[in-house]
C-alpha cells in the first residue's frame, strides 16, 4: 500500500478511509473552497467564473460527492440527479450565498441584519388577547419604613436593592459612597472570583454623582436611583470594551447603547463593571481565567453568566444582567446560590447585545431576592423597535397576585420545602407532569442554537479564528458540526420545535410548576417554549470530599418556579411568598472565612483592606 494517490494536487495516502475522505471532502464544499469535479480548491473571495467554466468541463463526474451525500443524510440521489445537484450549486447556490455573506455576514456577533424569521411564544386566544391591553402599568413596589444604615459595609453589601434603595431616598448614604464600596469590594475580591472583565469607575462615580444631584433637587426616579451593578460583557456600553470574554475580541469596543443599559441608565442605576462571559457566551471559561463559585471557591461557577452570578452571590454588586440561550442564567445562579429570573422570551430588548440564538436570546437580572428580580423586571421590562422579536407584554402586578387563587404543580424533582410553605400560605398544590412525545429535545436546541451562532460568527470560521478560542471542544467543534446542517433539516428542527410548544401547552393544566431548575431536559423545554422561570435559593448541604478537619464550603440547594409564557407575575409572586417566611435567599458564602484547611483564604486576607490606594478612590 505505500504510495499515495493525488487530489487536487495534493497527496493523500493511499490507506485513508473512505469515511475520512469523505469528511475531507464534507470540509472543503461546506466551506466553498471546493470546485466540484476539478479538485481545485478556492480561496474566500469573489466567486471564479473561470474556474466555474473549468468546473463545468467535469460536471459529470460525481463520485467525490456521493458519499459526501451520505453524511448529509441524502444518499437516495442517483449520478444524474447529483450531477445536476452540482451544477446549480456551482451555478446559483455559491455565488448566491457569497453575495447574502457579503452582505450581512461580515461582522461577527449577530449585532446588525438581524433574522425576520421571529419566534413567538404566546399561548393561545388569552395571551393573543393581551395584545390589545395597553403596555404593563409599573409594579406597586412594597414600601419599606425604619430601614437603618447598617454600621459594618459588610451588611451594606449584602442589603437588597429595595432596602440600599430606602437608604438612598432617605438621604442616609449617597450614591457616590454606595459606589465606593461596591468597586472596593469588586477589586479585593475578583482576584480570586476572576468575575470582572473591566472596571468602570469613571463612568460610575459620574452616574453615582448625577443620583445624587438628582436626590437633592427632589428628584427620585425610583428603587434603583443610584444602585450600582454590573453587566455580562456581552451588552455594549459605548466607550468601554465589550470582549464577549474572547481573546479574539478582548479590545473590541463597541459605538452601540445596549438597550438594556439604556433602560438601568433612565432608572438611575450605575454601573461598576463589565462582568465575565464565558467566551462567546459559553460556559465560565474566558480570555482571563475561569469564574469561581463564591460558595465554594474550589469548583467553578459553570454557565456563560458567570460573573454575574459570583457577583450576585459574593456581595460585590446589588444585582447583576446576565443572558441565557440555554442554561446560562439557571445554572451558574443555582451552583452560586442566588435568586435569578430568566423572563418571558421577548420580554427584554437585546439591542447590543452579542446573539447567538435571536430565537432563544434573553436577558435577565441576578439578585438578593424575588423582590429585587421583579423591581429590575420592571425597569428593564418592554418592546425595543431594533429587535424584532421583543414586545410589550402585559403582565399583572406580581405585588398584587393573590396565590390563593393559584393552582401550583410540583414535579417529582421539586424541593419539598418550597411545596410545603407555598400550601401553607393557602396555595392549591397539586403533583404534576409536562406531557409531550418529542423526543428529542435537545436535539432540536442544538440544531437550532449552533446554525443561529454560525450564521453570527461565519466570519470567525471561515477566517480561521476559532483556532485561537479559549476552549477547543466547545464552540469550534460545535460550529464545526453546525456547517453540515443542511437547511431543510434546520426547518425540520422548527417545525419538531412547534409540535413541541403546542404539546407543552396542551400539558400545562396548572398556573406554574415547581421543580429542578437544572435538569438538562427541562432546561432545553423551557428555552425553546420561551417560559420563564426563577431560580430560588432552598439551602446548603455539605460539599463532596470536605478537607478532614471541617471546612465553612457548602454546596447549594435550588429549585425553579416556572409559569406559563407572559405570565411571569406569576412566577414572581410565589418565590416571593416562599422567601417572605424563609431565609435561605439571606445567607452570605464563606468568602471571607473559609476555614483553616482552604488555601485560598490567604490570597484573599492578603488583599490590602484599605478605602484609599492607586486604584480606589478615597472619597
Amino acid at each position: 500500500m505505500g504510495g499515495t494517490v493525488m487530489f487536487g494536487g495534493a497527496p493523500l495516502p493511499t490507506s485513508l478511509s473512505l469515511v475520512w475522505y469523505c469528511l475531507y471532502l464534507l470540509f472543503l464544499l461546506s466551506s466553498n473552497r471546493l470546485l466540484a469535479g476539478t479538485g481545485a480548491i478556492m480561496d474566500s473571495g469573489e466567486y471564479s467564473h473561470k474556474n466555474c467554466g473549468e468546473c463545468s468541463e467535469n460536471i459529470n463526474d460525481v463520485s467525490p460527492l456521493e458519499c459526501a451525500f451520505a453524511i448529509f443524510d441524502a444518499d437516495f440521489f442517483n449520478d444524474t440527479k447529483i450531477a445536476e445537484i452540482k451544477k446549480g450549486a456551482i451555478e446559483l447556490n455559491i455565488p448566491i450565498s457569497r453575495a447574502n455573506r457579503k452582505l450581512v455576514a461580515s461582522t461577527n456577533g449577530g449585532l446588525h441584519d438581524p433574522s425576520y424569521l421571529v419566534f413567538n411564544p404566546d399561548w393561545g386566544s388569552e395571551q393573543v388577547q393581551s395584545k390589545s391591553k395597553s403596555k404593563s402599568k409599573r409594579f406597586r413596589y412594597p414600601s419599606l419604613s425604619g430601614i437603618q444604615r447598617p454600621e459594618s459595609e459588610e451588611d451594606i453589601a449584602y442589603m437588597t436593592v429595595l432596602e440600599l434603595g430606602e437608604l438612598i431616598k432617605t438621604k442616609q448614604i449617597t450614591s457616590k459612597e454606595l459606589t465606593r464600596i461596591f468597586l472596593h469590594r469588586l477589586k479585593r475580591y475578583n482576584h480570586v472570583l476572576e468575575a470582572v472583565i473591566t472596571y468602570t469607575d469613571e463612568l460610575a462615580y459620574k452616574q453615582a454623582k448625577e443620583a445624587d444631584e438628582m436626590l437633592a433637587r427632589g428628584i427620585y426616579l425610583g428603587p434603583l436611583h443610584g444602585i450600582p451593578y454590573g453587566l455580562k460583557d456581552i451588552i455594549a456600553v459605548p466607550q468601554y470594551k465589550t470582549t464577549w470574554g474572547s481573546t479574539i475580541f478582548k479590545d473590541q469596543v463597541l459605538d452601540i447603547e445596549a438597550s438594556v443599559y439604556k433602560k438601568l441608565k433612565s432608572a438611575g442605576a450605575v454601573l461598576v463593571a463589565k462582568l465575565v462571559t464565558g467566551s462567546l457566551a459559553y460556559d465560565d471559561i474566558w480570555f482571563g481565567g475561569r469564574t469561581r463559585n463564591p460558595w465554594n471557591i474550589e469548583e467553578y461557577s459553570t454557565g456563560s453568566s458567570a460573573g454575574p452570578a459570583a457577583s450576585t452571590s459574593a456581595g460585590i454588586v446589588p444585582f447583576a444582567i446576565g443572558s441565557e440561550t440555554c442554561g446560562s442564567i439557571t445554572y451558574p445562579a443555582a451552583r452560586c446560590g442566588v435568586t435569578a429570573f430568566r423572563p418571558t422570551f421577548g420580554a427584554v430588548g437585546r439591542t447590543g447585545v452579542m446573539s447567538i440564538s435571536e430565537s432563544l436570546d434573553k436577558l435577565g437580572p441576578f439578585c438578593r431576592s424575588a423582590v429585587d428580580c421583579a423591581i429590575i423586571l420592571d425597569a428593564i421590562l418592554g418592546k425595543d423597535p431594533d429587535d424584532l422579536s421583543s414586545r410589550d407584554i402585559s403582565l399583572d402586578d406580581p405585588f398584587s397576585v393573590d396565590i390563593t387563587n393559584l393552582t401550583v404543580g410540583y414535579l417529582d424533582d421539586a424541593e419539598m420545602e418550597v411545596v410545603h410553605v407555598l400550601e401553607s400560605k393557602g396555595v392549591k398544590m397539586v403533583p404534576f407532569k409536562l406531557n409531550y412525545t418529542v423526543d428529542d429535545v435537545q436535539g432540536i436546541l442544538n440544531f437550532t442554537m449552533d446554525v443561529d451562532m454560525l450564521a453570527h460568527f461565519d466570519e470567525w470560521q471561515r477566517s480561521g479564528e476559532d483556532d485561537s478560542y479559549e476552549a477547543q471542544d466547545q464552540w469550534p467543534v460545535e460550529l464545526r458540526r453546525a456547517r453540515m446542517i443542511p437547511a431543510v433539516d434546520y426547518v425540520q428542527a422548527q417545525r419538531a420545535r412547534g409540535r413541541l410548544v403546542r404539546e407543552i401547552r396542551e400539558s400545562f393544566s396548572v398556573d406554574a410548576f415547581i421543580g429542578n431548575a437544572t435538569d438538562w431536559e427541562k432546561v432545553c423545554i423551557g428555552n425553546l417554549v420561551g417560559m420563564p422561570v426563577l431560580v430560588v435559593p432552598t439551602g446548603f448541604t455539605n460539599i463532596s470530599n470536605p478537607p478532614p478537619h471541617g471546612t465553612r464550603r457548602r454546596t447549594t440547594i435550588t429549585t425553579g418556579i416556572y409559569a406559563p409564557p407572559n405570565h411571569d407575575h406569576i412566577a414572581l409572586a410565589l418565590a416571593m411568598a416562599y422567601q417572605s417566611v424563609t431565609t435561605h435567599h439571606r445567607q452570605r458564602p464563606p468568602i471571607d472565612d473559609l476555614g483553616p484547611n482552604d488555601l485560598m483564604v490567604d490570597s484573599i486576607l492578603a488583599w490590602p483592606d484599605h478605602r484609599c490606594s492607586e486604584t480606589i478612590p478615597c472619597l
